[in-house]
């Protein structure tokens, strides 16, 4: 199993390219189930999640090809012959459900595990399975597995609805806007989530012929249409904004002026005014975003929240600079009931940080110290590599493997901007 070492101390300086967001990249994926025509995704994270998308369609019979070396995938889901997910390649990935709404809304039924992945806290299936049901279609849980079928209705087809669910989800939001494009009639999409991700898949789908207004509101509408075709020009995923915010992050905590190319500050705009709280120099310019940090940062405090709010994946990356900052912080934690799994790991490297349920109250200080830790989640992983940064003597971060899951060659890019870390294998 591998491990990066850090050799904290360094300041980050240079340029890093931004690559795809993993968010709009499995969703997209899916997309393509909801036409025959072969499509084109551009900027495609090489992802160990996107992996995993990629065999679960492989294994439905759908053609997904990388174009070399390249970011760019070609799919070809005109070869389906099994709508079905199984356990076994999807218990690492709660994306998985995304497989459900396009392909009952294409093919009228859909057999897809139930999703695993992170254990940041309970993702409940419970309103995707509402929201289709109200589109007509017949859903029952068993061995694992949600089965989902259309029944009785004209040409199997789902029949549009206005859903409205219990809380934002996005996962939620993406699987109703899929299956919907398909449906006869109106969709109406009430307290629908506003994330770009969300609004990138809208776009790509409106590439396809869908017929979509509201996209990054509350409400979103779809009329759906009898079919969707490929895009004529390969789709650009969206720059992934969880992946720009860690290396934000990791410039605040350690130090130091870097570029970041392909980043959107306007997918940003919390996490920036946090930054800027923090003592960092931000600037937009011309598709880049730089950042320079070259005192130690004041430690502020947050809550979480849905988007446009400050971003649950990015409670782990901001705590770590608090931890290095001067002062004392309150991280407030809405999202998620387990998030705070990272705390007793950045203890472990000199943190001081204390937690009362949802709050953790941070109390900086000015040198972390290098410790074997472990990761426990993905964007928990992150903070432990921005903790690492800026500790004294050697950091192991052990379990990288949930980094990998969100992270292209997050040590090589770091490397790249000056950071003493490498990958070693157990």
């Amino acid at each position: 199993m591998d491990k990066l070492l850090i050799r904290g101390g360094k300041p980050l300086n240079g340029t890093v390219t931004i690559s795809g967001a993993k968010n709009a990249a499995l969703p997209e994926l899916c997309a393509a189930l909801l036409t025959e025509e072969p499509m084109v995704l551009d900027n495609v994270p090489r992802l160990q999640d996107v992996q995993t998308m990629i065999k679960l369609l492989r294994n439905m019979g759908a053609g997904v090809e990388w174009q070399g070396d390249s970011h760019r995938l070609q799919l070809n889901a005109g070869t389906v012959t099994s709508p079905e997910a199984p356990y076994e390649l999807v218990k690492t990935m709660r994306a998985s459900i995304l497989a459900l709404g396009p392909l009952l809304a294409r093919f009228g039924e859909a057999t897809v595990s139930l999703p695993g992945g992170c254990a940041i806290g309970s993702r409940p299936v419970d309103q995707h399975i509402k929201g289709l049901q109200a589109m007509g279609a017949d859903i029952r849980v068993e061995h694992g597995y949600i089965i989902a079928k259309v029944n009785g209705r004209p040409n199997g087809k789902l029949q549009g609805a206005r859903i409205t669910t219990d809380m934002i989800t996005v996962t939620g939001t993406e699987n109703f806007l899929m299956a919907a494009c398909l449906a006869e009639g109106e969709t109406v999409l009430e307290n629908a989530a506003q994330e770009p991700e969300v609004t990138d898949l809208a776009e790509l789908l409106i590439k396809m012929g869908a017929k979509i207004t509201g996209h990054g509101t509350s409400r979103i509408v779809i009329q759906g249409v009898e079919r969707l075709h490929a895009p004529q020009e390969a789709h650009s995923i969206v720059p992934d904004r969880i992946e720009a915010g860690t290396f934000l992050c990791a410039v605040a905590a350690a130090g130091g002026d870097v570029a970041l190319v392909g980043s959107r500050a306007d997918h940003l705009d919390a996490l920036i005014e946090k930054l800027r709280e923090a003592g960092a120099s931000i600037n937009a310019i011309n598709g880049q975003l730089r950042i320079s940090m070259s005192t130690r940062p004041l430690a502020v405090g947050f809550r979480t929240s849905e988007y446009p709010a400050f971003p649950t994946d990015m409670q782990a990356q901001l705590m770590a600079v608090n931890c290095v900052a001067s002062g004392m912080a309150r991280i407030s934690e809405t999202i998620f009931e387990n998030r705070f799994m990272h705390v007793n790991e950045l203890v472990r490297l000199g943190a001081h940080i204390e937690v009362d349920g949802h709050m953790a109250v941070v109390s900086g200080v000015e040198r972390l110290s290098g410790a074997t830790v472990m990761a426990t989640d993905l964007r928990a992983s992150a903070s432990l590599v921005i903790a690492g940064l800026c500790a004294d003597g050697e950091t192991v971060v052990d379990r990288i493997y949930h980094l990998d899951r969100g992270y292209e060659q997050m040590e090589a890019k770091l490397r790249g901007l000056g950071a003493d870390i490498e990958r070693i294998s157990a």
